[in-house]
């Protein structure tokens, strides 16, 4: 099988396509040949060795995929070879050939492409937990969403679309306005050019925001934070600001942690104000969790709410320009890869 490996941490040159013996299913077990797998923020800190969750390198990292199983384990009776599926993935879903436990695996409408369907797992259960698993949105809710043009994003004003009323903020930059648009979002944020908080403060008032999702941290957490209504909701998910440019900056690393403010349980009850983390990936093993909100999102898809937007479909041996295009934030929506050879 094919594998894109970070040989190293470093810049994009430390990618290498490299060739292993495919997968074994144990018991319980799936083996999917991959059609198409999801790119994140999270593989990209990996790279750079920023992400701790990430397994020594050398390493394959890659939290979903897309494809086709091929073999299964003893015991499998629920996904048959030949089954069109979608699977959550703890490293190694950068493969061609990735073996799965049936839990983290959904059969997919025949309608439903592979590369749409790579770019559903990470996003949009990022997107639908913390909207309505942590966020409690309702009808009338305000909600501000930082790196809004993004996969992330992308699905947080889809599924939005399913609340009545509501007022939604999205920053990102001026080309990227009309996509957002697109999406529902009331009220694009240039945010090269506008104070993000001035923006919001000039629709809302000095009252606030209802919610905010924030992958950025550092002071912008304590921006977002002084920016919530009475009864607001932070849900901190990434800290995207310790990652800049092609190369690790321990400097840029401390600086933000230095900028992280310091939240405490008797000040978040005076002010009213809630703080919520997401790491999805600490969650994966919480299948019991994610799977109804996995299955809840699919038939979203069926009602035509969830609608993938692939930015780029990119082969695993032109992995490095992936990863350029979420380090330069040029994507619109998803970047997936695909093993090479695959039309």
């Amino acid at each position: 099988m094919q594998a894109i490996t970070i040989t190293r941490p470093g810049t994009r040159d430390v990618l290498a396509v490299t060739e292993h013996p495919d997968p074994t299913p144990g018991p319980g077990e799936v083996r999917i040949a991959v059609a198409a797998a999801g790119l994140t923020f999270a593989d990209v800190s990996a790279r750079h060795g920023l992400y701790p969750d990430a397994p020594p390198t050398p390493c394959t990292v890659g939290y979903e995929v897309s494809g086709t199983v091929d073999a299964v384990g003893d015991g499998v009776t629920t996904l048959p070879v030949g089954t069109r599926v979608m699977a959550l993935t703890r490293f190694g879903g950068h493969s061609s050939s990735v073996c799965v436990p049936t839990s983290s695996a959904l059969a997919i409408p025949d309608g439903l492409s592979f590369e749409d369907a790579a770019a559903i797992p990470v996003n949009y259960l990022t997107a639908h937990h913390m909207l309505f698993q942590v966020g409690t949105v309702h009808p009338g809710s305000s909600v501000l969403v930082h790196m809004a043009a993004g996969g992330v994003g992308t699905s947080v004003f889809q599924l939005l679309s399913t609340v009545p009323d509501v007022v939604s903020f999205g920053t990102a930059s001026a080309p990227k306005h009309d996509y957002l648009r697109g999406l529902g979002c009331t009220h694009p944020i240039d945010y090269r050019s506008q104070d993000y908080v001035d923006a919001v403060r000039a629709v809302l008032g000095e009252r606030g925001v209802d919610l905010v999702l924030d992958p950025l941290g550092g002071k912008d957490w304590r921006r977002s934070w002084d920016l919530l209504a009475p009864a607001g909701r932070m849900v901190a998910f990434g800290m995207a600001n310790a990652v800049g440019g092609t190369k690790r900056s321990m400097f840029r690393v401390i600086s933000q942690l230095i900028r992280t403010p310091r939240f405490t349980p008797i000040g978040a009850m005076n002010l009213n104000k809630s703080l919520q983390g997401v790491n999805m990936g600490h969650l994966w093993d919480e299948i019991g969790l994610l799977r109804p909100q996995l299955e809840r999102i699919l038939e979203l898809w069926e009602e035509g709410v969830v609608k993938p937007h692939v930015h780029a479909a990119v082969p695993f041996s032109n992995a490095g320009e992936a990863h350029r295009m979420l380090e330069e934030g040029e994507n619109r929506g998803k970047v997936v890869l695909i093993p090479d050879g695959q039309s």
